[in-house]
């Protein structure tokens, strides 16, 4: 096909919006936006030139508007091919995993391009067709809870190219304040570069900062240089204009004090933090248009009595760097309890064992042997006719003799998880039939690397089990920790149990991150909360909430009949103060920002949640999630978005962000250093007279390539060698290899063909993690590491 009419053709694209969405996690808001020059084929693989760069981003404009804590942020990205060239520009951004995208546009030659949004199935359809006529998804990753959007195209020789992206989010309130998190990876220095943030609240604003730009990946300290500069206008008591617009040698100082490599500019994020005023008392509530939307933290509370049972895996996967993060983190954790909280200490691997902190060798384990390692799952029952240590008050004796205790700890055998919860159910339970400990609200931290792996196994038996034991109505908060934890099953119990999980990334700050997370929910306030308003307010969003925190902050939003008169009357909210059942009125004020648009956000993200847990109904509920979707164009995890790209050269998807990768890690070091986030496809150098190579042709290093962009998690485990090992043995990935073998496989309980994991087209869709692959994991000829491909 001559490249004339190559140049016609325009294809859909779809892109899958996977989202990692974790409740209560830190969001982070990242932008990358790269560019790539064409490899030289003909060398080692070792190391690989690059070509001077030809296609160079000429301006970045992120403009970010809050107005009532809803966050609407647009990047806009202008590109230039001083090449005589056509060559390939790639746009990417990396989301918060709380953010629904929700326009994007392209101008190429003068010309827009604007995607839509469709029902994930149908856009699936679309994406299926343009994989078929040999386009593949680039896969890329880096910062933490967050997704990943890339789209590349062509771009004319001596022409421009813009790149428009909007995504929306409520800013959550952690700590006592609202984080914004713009991140910003350009892979260049950038003429112009700038960031402008507005905020416009109904109350004061309180303490608007901009703290030192950071990594994104891992909590920092001590380094100097990285204060953004930025200009901070204060425009009046309840608005401000935040601007950020470093020069190129100021970039170039960033990079540097990052640990970068000044040529490739800023990679880092930029953050706003702000509070506002607080109403002491019922909240506010902002009214506009028949919507409303109600803010709730009360300040001047003193906080409630609590006792805390931590459930902690010990088990042989926790061996090295992760046990002793994890001790180095509770240490400081049990400095932190506050004077006549109540506490248990419970470890868990094969056996459970519920610490007596007088006498070490006076605790009790649970079952007692490892004789019954392969024993059918114990009960409630079982649990109750023994005897444990009852729970602890906090003083400086029992927090010493409980950091000796965790000093203790070893990291052997399996994982019972099932066991270790119902162990701390009953934990709770008897204590709390204790008079003198009936005002202390009771919660569970429990943290696990692994899934479950001896008796019960099932995680959706355990999930029912556990929701019928509670019936306390204990918040638990899991925490998932490393590579190999189920996250998934972990926000599952803790969304089935008035709890919220979180994701400990392996890493240098793991321990920080842990001593974090309980910050967070240190300090309860209130418990039992419920907003009630006039029988005429509909399509509420959540509005029994079961503890809140010290620093947070919650939202109800809904619908109301605007021939009423929507006023302080209108409804209270009550809760339980450690004393007390008291009812607290709110204010009502109206405003002109789009609180509809916030109900719609709030209203999928709950939809979302819920469709995870009520299996009767979950039908239903992702089809009411859809329509909400479809109807406010957000992208989601049931929704998809559809991008019309002019002279393809590769396809379009969002991936979940690679744990703990640091923006090091962006360029594959096996391959020459070439910047992943860019898009690993080759671009043509077309010429008039002859005919363009199929798209599908590739080399075998850009079949290399193109594994390590599908599947990022890679990286972690494969060696310059091509091997990699994990927990079944050590295999060949096979990059350059052709097997011919019919192996059959099973995987899901459906039958496959056990094939290399770059020869199976649909793998890049269902394994989005190791833990993933290890599901689909089967051999071929006893050393080369397979996938089962499944029959359609």
């Amino acid at each position: 096909m001559k490249i004339k009419h190559f140049k016609l053709i325009s294809i859909l694209f779809f892109l899958a919006f996977v989202c990692a969405y974790s409740i209560g996690s830190p969001t982070e808001s990242n932008l990358v936006v790269t560019t790539l020059e064409e490899k030289n084929q003909n060398h080692n693989k070792e190391s690989f030139p690059i070509k001077p760069l030809s296609v160079k981003i000429n301006e970045i404009h992120v403009t970010s508007r809050v107005r009532n804590r809803y966050a609407v942020t647009t990047i806009q990205s202008k590109v230039k091919n001083y090449n005589h060239k056509a060559k390939q520009a790639s746009f990417s951004v990396i989301l918060p995993d709380s953010a629904f995208i929700s326009n994007f546009t392209m101008e190429i030659n003068g010309q827009n391009y604007t995607a839509y949004v469709k029902e994930k199935e149908e856009a699936k359809k679309i994406y299926d067709e343009a994989v078929a006529q040999g386009s593949s998804a680039a896969h890329v990753a880096t910062a933490r809870d967050s997704n990943r959007f890339t789209v590349s195209v062509n771009v004319e020789p001596e022409t421009k190219a813009a790149f428009y992206l909007t995504y929306e989010e409520l800013l959550k309130r952690q700590n006592g304040f609202y984080q914004l998190v713009i991140n910003l990876h350009p892979g260049e220095l950038v003429r112009n570069l700038d960031v402008v943030v507005e905020i416009a609240e109904s109350r004061k604003l309180v303490n608007v900062k901009v703290p030192p730009i950071r990594t994104g990946n891992e909590v920092q300290s001590g380094i100097n240089d990285l204060d953004p500069r930025a200009v901070l206008d204060i425009v009046n008591d309840t608005s401000a204009v935040i601007k950020f617009t470093p020069s190129e040698e100021r970039q170039k100082a960033l990079a540097h004090s990052l640990g970068m490599k000044e040529e490739e500019g800023l990679a880092g994020q930029f953050v706003v933090e702000y509070d506002v005023e607080r109403d002491p008392i019922g909240g506010e509530v902002l009214v506009q248009d028949g919507y409303f939307v109600h803010f709730f933290a009360p300040k001047d509370l003193k906080p409630l009595l609590k006792y805390i049972v931590f459930i902690l895996d010990t088990s042989s996967s926790m061996w090295g760097q992760m046990i002793r993060q994890l001790k180095e983190a509770m240490y400081e954790v049990l400095d932190q309890l506050h004077p006549n909280d109540l506490f248990h200490l419970v470890e868990f691997n094969t056996n459970v064992r519920v610490w007596n902190l007088n006498n070490y060798l006076q605790s009790v384990w649970y079952p007692t042997s490892d004789d019954v390692y392969w024993s059918e799952s114990y009960g409630p029952e079982d649990i109750a006719n023994r005897t444990f240590p009852e729970a602890y008050m906090v003083n400086g004796d029992n927090i010493k003799k409980a950091k000796e205790s965790i000093s203790k700890f070893e990291a052997v055998s399996a994982t019972d998880i099932h066991t270790a919860l119902q162990v701390g159910m009953h934990l709770i339970k008897t204590t709390k039939q204790n008079i003198k400990y009936a005002n202390h609200q009771p919660m569970v931290m429990f943290l696990t690397d692994g899934e479950p792996t001896v008796r019960e196994t099932s995680t959706q038996k355990i999930l029912n089990d556990i929701s019928k034991l509670n019936d306390q109505k204990t918040p638990i908060f899991a925490l998932s920790f490393g590579e190999a934890a189920d996250k998934n099953f972990l926000q599952k119990l803790s969304l089935n149990n008035y709890g919220f999980s979180k994701h400990i990334y392996e890493g240098a700050d793991a321990a920080l991150q842990l001593q974090d997370f309980y910050r967070q929910i240190s300090s309860p306030l209130l418990s039992n909360v419920s907003f009630k308003y006039e029988p005429s307010v509909t399509s509420l969003t959540k509005n029994e909430f079961s503890i809140h925190f010290d620093g947070s902050e919650m939202v109800v939003a809904g619908c109301y009949d605007q021939t009423e008169n929507f006023d302080e009357s209108f409804g209270n909210v009550t809760a339980w103060n450690g004393h007390d059942t008291v009812s607290m009125n709110f204010t009502v004020q109206r405003t002109v920002s789009s609180i509809e648009r916030l109900w719609a956000y709030l209203s999928v993200k709950q939809l979302l949640d819920q469709k995870e847990v009520d299996e009767e109904n979950k039908a239903l509920i992702q089809k009411k999630a859809l329509e909400l979707a479809l109807n406010y164009s957000f992208v989601t995890p049931v929704s998809s978005l559809v991008v019309v790209k002019p002279n393809a050269t590769s396809s379009v998807d969002v991936e979940n962000a690679k744990i703990g990768e640091d923006y090091s890690a962006l360029t594959d070091n096996r391959f020459g250093g070439v910047p992943l986030s860019a898009g690993l496809y080759s671009d043509f150098d077309y010429d008039e007279s002859i005919d363009v190579p199929d798209y599908n042709y590739k080399t075998t290093e850009k079949a290399s390539n193109d594994l390590f962009m599908s599947y990022p998690w890679l990286n972690s485990i494969v060696d310059k060698e091509g091997f990699i090992t994990i927990s079944k043995g050590k295999y060949k990935l096979g990059l350059n290899e052709t097997i011919s073998d019919v192996v059959q496989c099973k995987a899901n309980n459906k039958p496959g063909y056990c094939v290399l994991l770059n020869s199976c087209s649909q793998a890049y869709s269902v394994i989005l993690s190791l833990n993933d692959y290890i599901n689909y994991f089967c051999e071929l000829q006893n050393e080369y590491a397979g996938v089962c491909c499944l029959i359609d």
